[in-house]
């Protein structure tokens, strides 16, 4: 067992958390409410949504195994990225260890929080090994990231590398899944009960395509999430983010059909860019985009721009040059992007 006191900041360890107005009278009914000074009209609207989303990590619990005490909802995955940060890491004093190339958002909050950023370039099959991860690592390395499937190179991390990590490091290990719905492989939140130091992150913007209501998730052991749930900002989800997903969670077979249709076109795509001229090189992918080698990404992107085609050029990124990462859309938007290309003078 890992020890979280050692591991979590003194401050945040000691923090009293903001104790709502819907906290104080959890667990018995209640009928008239006048204790958050909230208009009384305007229903629902007028009143704060459940702090905690219990009706929502309820049905989480059912869809994606994982207990609803051991689920926290964010503002995006980007609070879920932020906030062990603010938890575990000293400003100017702590570190972080992460994958290179992976999700800039990583670095960002890294910044932000004023905690030191160490990269572990990938080799040029976009692999690691837990060796490379560990050394990086001193007394005051706190967290390691490992996004897997990666973004932006697509490809799943190797799996018995991943859990040398976890079991060799004495901090936390955060292992981003928001691909894993595209990826056969067995996610790692299924095995919190075996790893007490792991956090697991999933998001709705992906397979569920709910980006615009902006819903992240991270599973970890209840006293990982308790200790998220003290350092959150009271009402992070809004009532109309907890409907929507709630709604989009009553048809998990839908998601399944659109997955499998994704996965079809990511293959037929990916066929085609490989026959293009311009075309050096696709990588694996075990996600809903590829990232493909051209002979000048910059050349390509402009001339797609100009066609009202966009997708990302991750040139300037490490290991990455002269590549453009394309997301699958649907088989008219793909036919678009694939008759552009074979057309680029």
């Amino acid at each position: 067992m890992i020890n979280l006191e050692q591991l979590v900041r003194p401050n945040i360890w000691s923090l009293a958390p903001y104790s709502s107005a819907r906290n104080e009278y959890a667990g018995r009914e209640a009928r008239v409410f006048l204790d958050a000074n909230e208009n009384p009209y305007n229903a629902p609207y007028n009143r704060y949504p459940d702090p905690l989303q219990l009706e929502l990590k309820a049905t989480l619990e059912k869809v994606k195994g994982v207990p609803a005490d051991c689920i926290f909802l964010g503002n995006g995955s980007d609070e879920a990225i932020d906030l062990p940060y603010r938890i575990f890491c000293e400003p100017g004093v702590d570190n972080v260890v992460a994958i290179e190339p992976t999700y800039g958002m990583y670095k960002v909050c890294a910044d932000i929080n004023n905690v030191a950023y160490r990269p572990v370039l990938l080799d040029e099959t976009f692999q690691t090994t837990a060796e490379k991860l560990l050394a990086a690592c001193d007394a005051h390395t706190k967290i390691i990231w490992i996004c897997s499937p990666n973004n932006p190179s697509g490809n799943t991390i190797n799996r018995a590398e991943v859990e040398k990590v976890i079991r060799g490091f004495e901090g936390i290990v955060i292992v981003d899944e928001a691909y894993s719905d595209f990826c056969h492989e067995q996610t790692f939140r299924s095995q919190l009960k075996e790893f007490p130091n792991l956090i697991v992150l999933n998001t709705m913007s992906k397979a569920w395509g709910c980006a615009a209501i902006r819903l992240g998730m991270a599973f970890a052991s209840k006293e990982i999430i308790d200790i998220f749930n003290k350092v959150k900002y009271p009402y992070n989800v809004n009532l109309l983010t907890q409907r929507q997903a709630l709604e989009a969670l009553k048809d998990p077979f839908e998601v399944d059909k659109w997955v499998r249709i994704l996965l079809q076109e990511r293959t037929r795509v990916i066929d085609a860019f490989r026959m293009l001229p311009i075309c050096q090189e696709v990588f694996p992918t075990e996600a809903n985009f590829f990232l493909a080698r051209m002979d000048d990404a910059q050349k390509a992107y402009d001339y797609l721009v100009d066609e009202g085609i966009i997708v990302r050029n991750r040139s300037r990124i490490q290991l990455c040059q002269n590549c453009l990462r394309v997301t699958i859309g649907t088989k008219t938007e793909n036919n678009t992007l694939i008759a552009a290309l074979r057309q680029m003078p």
